[in-house]
């Protein structure tokens, strides 16, 4: 998908790293504001795809689980059954219970797995969203502290002209 997540983070990261150096210190820079916050915007309707698709693996785990106790149990029934019909009905029951009971174990092994895995994943995938995030949030900051800065420098040198104007007018008035 073009507009992933990581994708746009990419995209985000190069805008920064291309921007062109500041006259106010090293290690600062300007970019356009609109295509950052657009950039950001898009990284925040993305989310909820990673966290959906978390989510259907979870989802799909929850439904292996259920879909293998049901196994086991219409296996039981059948075992049950079958043990009835035969001559030896707790040899038949021994053996039914022993495979049902692998066929819980290995359930609830791959369980385990697919909870792990899925687990991981979203960490990941939240973990990786997070450092987006602040990564694009600290350069918003700094930016705006930039801006902050030469604004106020910019008032400052209004102000200092101003007053050598009234400065000058004094002067002239009283000679």
């Amino acid at each position: 998908m073009a507009n992933d997540v990581n994708h746009l983070i990419d995209m985000l990261y190069g805008m920064i790293d291309e921007a062109k150096g500041t006259a106010f210190g090293q290690g600062k820079c300007s970019i356009n504001r609109d295509e950052a916050l657009d950039l950001l915007d898009e990284i925040r309707a993305q989310m909820p795809v990673e966290l959906k698709r978390a989510q259907e693996l979870l989802r799909a785990r929850e439904e292996y689980v259920e879909s293998a106790k049901r196994d086991v149990e219409r296996m039981m029934r059948q075992a049950e059954l079958d043990a009835k019909t035969k001559v030896s009905e707790s040899e038949v029951t021994a053996a039914a219970r022993d495979k049902a009971r692998a066929i819980v174990q290995r359930a609830e092994d791959r369980t385990r797995e697919m909870y792990r895995v899925t687990n991981e994943y979203t960490e990941d995938a939240l973990r990786r969203t997070e450092e987006a995030i602040n990564m694009a949030l600290e350069e918003i900051r700094q930016s705006r502290a930039n801006f902050r800065a030469a604004s106020a420098e910019k008032m400052q040198q209004q102000r200092q002209q101003l007053q050598e104007r009234d400065k000058e007018q004094r002067d002239e008035e009283n000679s």
